[in-house]
């Protein structure tokens, strides 16, 4: 039947007669529209034809309002809700009974709440209630199943406050969990009053709390009514107002609890022994889902960590540039394992910065500015001086502002690290060999995310394997600078000056610190010709040193007696025949003049002239082997000279390829020839050589230019 001044919504509920529960129809303020007859036989006060404005909330004892109402708001916002509560009966009894509310809406808007209830006076109520019960349980089960499937903490928590509270029939839900031996933290709530959720983001297990009971006694806890409530928990705040129930569960995992799952009920509710056991069957597959996502988490944690440290020690093998792999590495950190992370290395008893690095680039320079404002002091034992003064880790697993103040310098120093942010940190030192190389700091801010003793295990790996990457870099760089300074001494300086020639030379050993067999010098002669030589002893290392070496003493020797091509590398195939010297050595040696170029060419490439007309050329290929491996006296060739040509030789670095014919690359060093032209001679000699090289090959380069002016 309708009510006086229903709406127009309220007419479309008349298929709703004939239905054996009762079924009202509400407005958002409660004001019944509608009821049909089981409705008017359950409170026949509907059937009055005076009665012109009834609540919804009168249809249930006073004690029940304030939980009706909760109902009503949750439906109104498109929360339906299935549970027990207390309703006034045909007998003037109220009773216990199964009621369901869903919004109705009108033209896709909620305009009011449908109710239906059960009349427990009637003979068929038991049936009913067994049913609704199993209907309970069959959504339990529904959940449960869900709860395996969850693949993240997010998923279960809202499988948990959400469709396990609809399940049940609960307005409130929260799920809170176990951080350490002392802190709960909420993973979720629904319902309660405004601003609950930032109040117990995390709180104290020994605090007097029914999460924190079932914490420590690791069983459930049931409070069916408000007096159970007040009586346990005083002074707790309430979930709402009215009549209320309680459970709350614990989450456990082998004997260990992980959380707190807890409802809130508007009425009094009663349990019976299947809905308990199932409730316990709800906080096990809680549990279960939780330890299962912890489990995976941690194996993909160990996984990413595993990943990480290869690609990181793949990065520090990839140079012997510390400086930016380090730096590398420093980024690679970001976010997975850091917010922030730091390099410092100890230099001269000083700490130098090496790396910042944050997601923000901003973040970064005002960390630097920070830090050039105010430096760490050695004497506190600061930052990383912690690490480096003790050569063990430091953990904070949270930094409290009190740390903050405590290490500020002044007020304008706190404001800054505040602004920062910093919540956890974790230094580590540098050690190879014995010897504390810098620290490696990595911390937690924006992300609330604190370092535990596993991830120091995980820290000192990484700054081992970085160590090792410092230490060989600086044994490399000792071991190279002491290789170049022994190159340089077996290697010739250039006259500054030589009356009627321009003299230009170039020579880089490959990467690495072995000393290289190029070799090439100049020598005036007395009547204003130059003799030149470009040579190359195959091998590396010491050997090779000292037979380039011998080579130029005993060049030089021969050049001061008879500089005359033939006759120098005639005595040099002879010095090779004396004593038996094995190095295989390549070697071209030219005598200019003003006007013609002779030379003796033993197994070397040829050198090239650069015309002044800008014409490029060759000369001869060599005729004669390697020293030491001619069979007849060797012969002179000789070219012309203009004023103006440019004379180039060079040894295989320069045009040698691994993809191709040596003589590929003399085209190609022919047709990049005439930039000689431009500029100074040194410089350009310098851009010919990087045009020409191939810089992946690990190989000498010597070249040396002779223009006649």
């Amino acid at each position: 039947m309708l009510l006086p001044h229903a709406p127009g919504w309220a007419a479309d509920l008349a298929h709703l007669d004939a239905l054996g529960e009762a079924a009202l129809a509400a407005g958002p303020d409660g004001r019944v529209h509608y009821a049909n007859a089981a409705a008017v036989r359950m409170h026949p006060a509907l059937a009055d034809p005076d009665l012109r404005v009834l609540d919804l909330r009168e249809l249930v004892p006073e004690h029940v309002r304030d939980a009706l109402r909760e109902v009503i708001a949750q439906v109104i916002g498109a929360n339906p809700w299935r549970g027990r509560l207390e309703v006034h009966t045909v007998d003037g009894r109220a009773r216990e009974t199964g009621v369901t509310c869903a919004p109705l809406t009108d033209a896709g808007e909620i305009v009011g709440v449908l109710l239906l209830a059960d009349d427990p006076t009637e003979p068929d109520a038991p049936a009913k209630d067994a049913r609704r019960l199993d209907d309970r349980l069959t959504r339990l089960a529904r959940v449960a199943a869900e709860l395996g499937a969850a693949d993240d903490v997010e998923a279960v928590t809202d499988v948990v406050i959400s469709h396990a509270a609809d399940a049940v029939g609960a307005t409130v839900a929260s799920l809170s969990l176990l951080t350490d031996h002392d802190t709960l933290v909420l993973a979720g709530l629904r319902g309660g009053w405004a601003g609950a959720e930032q109040r117990w983001t995390s709180f104290s297990v020994s605090e007097p709390t029914p999460a924190g009971d079932v914490v420590r006694s690791g069983e459930g806890m049931f409070l069916m009514g408000r007096a159970a409530i007040d009586a346990a928990y005083p002074d707790l705040e309430r979930a709402a107002e009215g009549e209320r129930s309680m459970v709350a569960l614990p989450l456990k995992v082998v004997g260990r609890t992980v959380g707190v799952f807890t409802l809130s009920f508007p009425g009094k509710r009663s349990l019976n022994t299947a809905e308990l056991e199932f409730f316990g069957i709800l906080g096990d597959s809680c549990a279960q889902a939780l330890e299962r996502i912890r489990v995976q988490g941690e194996v993909e944690k160990q996984a990413a960590r595993s990943r990480f440290l290869a690609d990181a020690s793949a990065e520090l093998a990839s140079s012997l540039d510390y400086q930016a792999t380090l730096s590398s590495v420093a980024r690679m950190a970001i976010p997975e394992f850091a917010d922030w992370s730091g390099v410092d290395l100890l230099e001269d008893g000083r700490i130098h910065r090496l790396a910042v690095e944050h997601f923000d680039p901003a973040k970064v320079q005002f960390a630097l500015d920070i830090e050039r404002r105010y430096p760490s002091d050695r004497d506190t034992g600061e930052g990383a001086w912690a690490a480096i003064a003790s050569g063990e880790s430091v953990l904070l697993s949270e930094i409290p502002d009190e740390m903050l103040v405590e290490a500020a310098k002044d007020e304008e120093h706190l404001r800054l690290a505040r602004e920062l942010r910093l919540h956890s940190a974790l230094i580590v030192p540098l050690i190879a060999r014995d010897r504390v190389l810098g620290a490696i700091s990595w911390v937690m801010a924006e992300s609330g995310r604190a370092y535990t003793e596993e991830d120091v295990k995980f820290a000192e790996e990484l700054a081992r394997r970085a160590a090792i990457a410092i230490d060989n870099s600086q044994l490399h760089s000792q071991t190279r600078q002491v290789s170049e300074e022994l190159q340089n001494a077996v290697l010739p300086t250039l006259p500054a000056t030589v009356p009627g020639w321009q003299l230009a030379s170039f020579y880089e050993p490959a990467g690495r610190t072995e000393l290289g067999g190029d070799f090439y010098d100049v020598v005036p002669l007395s009547d204003g010709r130059l003799a030149v030589f470009v040579g190359d002893v195959m091998g590396r290392g010491v050997e090779a040193a000292a037979a380039m070496a011998q080579m130029r003493s005993a060049l030089r020797a021969h050049i001061a007696v008879n500089p005359a091509p033939e006759t120098v590398m005639n005595q040099m195939d002879a010095l090779f025949t004396t004593y038996d010297m094995t190095q295989l050595v390549t070697l071209v040696y030219l005598v200019l003049s003003p006007t013609s170029v002779s030379f003796v060419n033993a197994g070397h490439p040829p050198p090239l002239i650069l015309g002044a007309d800008g014409s490029a050329s060759a000369l001869p290929l060599a005729e004669g082997p390697p020293l030491g491996a001619a069979t007849n006296l060797r012969r002179s060739r000789s070219v012309s000279l203009q004023p103006g040509d440019t004379l180039v030789a060079f040894t295989d670095g320069l045009v040698e390829r691994r993809t191709e014919d040596i003589d590929a690359g003399l085209v190609r060093l022919l047709e990049e020839l005439p930039s000689l032209g431009n500029g100074a001679l040194s410089d350009a000699l310098a851009t010919l050589v990087d045009e020409v090289r191939d810089h992946s090959r690990d190989d000498d380069v010597a070249a040396i230019a002779v223009r006649q002016d």
